[in-house]
């Protein structure tokens, strides 16, 4: 993807109120700090903003979402077409007497911190997964004893096609780690159930979250989160560990030795690094328990190639997840 093509790309897209950056590092924003550029990344101010640009935005023109890329591998070759980041216009956060209205792109953590300050409880386990409330939902992200699942009234979205539209929390069909989202769809806005509790309760539980978390998992590492989803009555870092997996290493990526469900960049990590070795530790997990362990990470972008590089159809298998 040359400057000029980049520059020409961008020129073709319909009009935004927002911001358009052709050939935009997206490194910096994945919490992996690795991966490649997106040929044009769109920030619109709005939900009508949004609708607008993707009900005039060729179909044929491939479409990314991402969020606070907490749980993100960007392949080194960057993603073509557009990419979508919500920033301000979608991060408005409205508590009220029985629940909270949170923008997709408000930070988990920072959602739960304002339902404490209303006095709702119920949404504490918010604090302890990393990530933003756009996120949360298309995953159903969970810990600490809840879920989206359990706390969502509705999510509003924007499809594809433009179509602005409420979705209830049935309708979602959610599963673990999975919402029945409509194909391409962007959630922009949701409403998760609180209830009434004393404030001094809901601080000691986020404060036990916080604690826990601190205590088991490398927080403070350049890392994607749990890497892979645990197989049904089974933890996915006893399979890693079991496999001999801990402190495992390839270019500047390594399995953490404080919590080996997770994959760390030790500085100088290639989005290639980092799932090469989660390739390698789902290798060595099936050959060692015959269990095969499927990515709650998720990978999407092209694969970097160079002149000196010769790419084979095992360069990086998806096992069904979405990439």
């Amino acid at each position: 993807m040359t400057a000029a093509r980049m520059t020409g790309f961008v020129e073709t897209l319909p009009p935004l109120r927002g911001r358009v950056q052709a050939d935009a590092p997206l490194a910096p924003f994945t919490w992996f700090r690795a991966g490649g550029a997106a040929e044009a990344l769109v920030r619109p101010a709005d939900a009508d903003d949004l609708s607008g640009f993707l009900a005039a935005l060729p179909h044929e023109i491939p479409v990314h979402v991402i969020g606070a890329c907490s749980n993100l591998i960007v392949r080194d070759g960057g993603l073509p077409g557009v990419t979508i980041r919500l920033a301000r216009g979608f991060s408005t956060i409205t508590p009220e007497a029985d629940g909270i209205i949170a923008g997709a792109a408000s930070l988990d953590v920072t959602v739960a911190e304002h339902a404490a300050e209303a006095g709702l409880t119920g949404l504490e386990f918010l604090s302890g997964i990393p990530g933003s409330i756009g996120g949360a939902v298309t995953m159903n992200a969970g810990a600490y004893g809840g879920d989206m699942a359990s706390v969502l009234d509705w999510a509003e979205i924007v499809t594809r096609s433009g179509e602005q539209r409420r979705l209830l929390g049935p309708q979602l069909a959610f599963a673990y780690r999975h919402a029945a989202l409509p194909a391409g769809a962007v959630v922009t806005r949701v409403r998760l159930r609180g209830t009434r509790g004393a404030p001094a309760l809901i601080a000691t539980r986020m404060a036990e979250i916080k604690a826990a978390r601190e205590a088991s998992q490398p927080v403070r590492a350049r890392t994607g989160g749990s890497t892979f989803r645990n197989p049904d009555g089974m933890k996915a870092w006893e399979l890693i560990d079991a496999a001999g997996c801990r402190g495992l290493t390839r270019g500047g990526a390594m399995v953490s030795e404080k919590h080996c469900n997770f994959l760390i960049n030790t500085g100088s990590a290639t989005a290639a690094d980092i799932e090469g070795l989660g390739e390698e530790v789902r290798r060595r997990v099936l050959a060692t328990t015959g269990v095969t362990l499927h990515w709650e990470i998720r990978r999407i972008g092209m694969p970097a190639v160079s002149p000196f590089t010769v790419m084979t159809k095992d360069v990086a298998p998806t096992d069904g997840d979405p990439s």
